[in-house]
């Protein structure tokens, strides 16, 4: 497989490969160098690569265990929280301040949640897989992904809005 080729496939889902390690590394050096680790690893593979159904989720589920052996491999309460992806132009500041906040929130009740739902929220509300190609990403049965994901969002909920009524907790 040429280089061109290999760029073709891998270049429409790079991306999502970035957003997956930085919401599980957080740090947005940690997610860059993981990143790169899985496109490095994909263009070995490139001559085995039109023999998977889905390369995206192929990517996925390699992007997935390999931050979770980095995690495994060093102290998780290393990494920082440095990141926001949320901007918009024409509001006003305190709007702005009060989204980046209910952002920061968002995001900090996430990396509280159990790995597994972590991930099923990433993916379905944050990267737009559907029940299907998270299954097989994560290996796990469509109804447990259901579950998941169901249970996910009930924690974020719920803790966004004791934040909302009881202030900062």
């Amino acid at each position: 497989m040429q280089q061109a080729e290999f760029l073709k496939i891998v270049t429409p889902f790079q991306d999502k490969l970035y957003r997956l390690a930085k919401r599980l590394l957080v740090s947005r050096e940690e997610a860059e160098d993981a990143t790169q680790e899985i496109l490095l690893k994909l263009w070995s593979k490139s001559k085995k690569m039109g023999t998977y159904n889905n390369v995206e989720a192929f990517a996925m589920t390699m992007t997935k265990n390999f931050c979770l052996d980095r995690l495994k491999s060093r102290q998780a309460s290393n990494l920082k929280l440095v990141h926001s992806n949320y901007r918009e132009n024409d509001s006003s500041l305190q709007k702005k301040i009060e989204a980046n906040d209910s952002v920061s929130w968002v995001q900090k009740i996430m990396e509280e949640l159990p790995e597994q739902q972590k991930m099923v929220l990433q993916l379905r509300d944050i990267e737009a897989y559907d029940y299907d190609e998270i299954s097989e990403m994560l290996e796990m049965k469509p109804t447990a992904v259901r579950v998941a994901l169901s249970r996910a969002r009930k924690s974020v909920r719920e803790k966004l809005i004791q934040k909302h009524n009881y202030g900062i907790g």
